[in-house]
C-alpha cells in the first residue's frame, strides 16, 4: 500500500515551525503517510519584513505562551539570522534519512539556544549533533541545485495556495498553523490511514 503524502511547508526562522517540530513526527509514527518535505528560504512563507517588526512583539508573546504550555524553552536568534542555508541543507538531511533529527536539532538550537543557525559553525553544530559529516552539510547548505530545489518548494507554495507556515497539505486540504495537528490527526484518521 503506498503510504499517503502529506505535503509539509516549514520555514526554519519561524517560532511557530519550532513549535510543530516539537510533535510533527508523531503522525509518521502513527499514520501510514509520507512527508513531502517542503522547506523554505528567507521570507518566504513569512510576513514580510515591513508587516513583521509590527507583528514581532505579538507573535513573541504568543509563542511565549505557547512555549510555557508545551513546558519548553524559548529563547529567540539574533533577528538577523537567515533561514536559507539551513533550509537548502535539509535536503542532504533528507538524503540521509535524518530529515527528523534534524529539524527538531535545527530549530532546539536556534530557538531553544538563541543560536544564529544561518552561520557556517552552526551548520557544523547541528551536523555533529545529527550524525551527519560536517562538510558534506556544509557544502549542502551553498548547494545550487539544494537552493534550486528552495525555489521550487516557493513556487509549489504558491501553487497550493500555501499563506504561511508551518503548513501541512493533504490532497485539498490545507491545514495552516502549529495547533492544527488535531486536525490534520481527525483529517487521517477520516481517511484511514491510521497505523493498527
Amino acid at each position: 500500500m503506498n503510504k499517503l503524502p502529506v505535503w509539509v511547508f516549514f520555514n526554519f526562522r519561524s517560532p511557530y515551525c519550532y513549535l510543530i517540530s516539537k510533535n510533527l513526527f508523531t503522525l509518521c509514527d502513527d499514520f501510514d503517510i509520507e512527508f513531502v518535505w517542503r522547506p523554505l528560504g528567507g521570507w518566504t512563507g513569512r510576513s514580510p519584513p515591513e508587516r513583521a517588526k509590527h507583528k514581532l512583539p505579538i507573535a513573541r508573546q504568543d509563542v511565549a505562551r505557547w512555549c510555557k504550555r508545551m513546558n519548553i524553552p524559548m529563547n529567540p536568534p539574533p533577528i538577523t539570522t537567515d533561514p536559507t542555508q539551513v533550509a537548502a541543507a535539509s535536503f542532504y538531511a533528507e538524503q540521509e534519512g535524518k530529515l527528523k533529527e534534524y529539524i527538531i536539532e535545527t530549530m532546539k538550537l536556534e530557538w531553544s539556544e538563541g543560536v544564529d543557525i544561518g552561520q557556517t559553525d552552526a551548520i557544523e553544530t547541528i551536523a555533529q549533533l545529527v550524525g551527519l559529516d560536517k562538510t558534506s552539510l556544509v557544502a549542502a547548505a551553498d548547494s545550487a541545485d539544494n537552493l534550486e530545489k528552495l525555489n521550487a518548494s516557493a513556487q509549489d507554495a504558491e501553487k497550493m495556495n500555501v499563506i504561511g507556515v508551518p503548513t501541512l497539505v493533504i490532497e485539498d486540504q490545507i491545514f495552516w498553523g502549529n495547533d492544527r495537528l488535531d486536525f490534520v490527526r481527525e483529517e487521517l484518521e477520516a481517511r484511514g490511514v491510521a497505523k493498527s
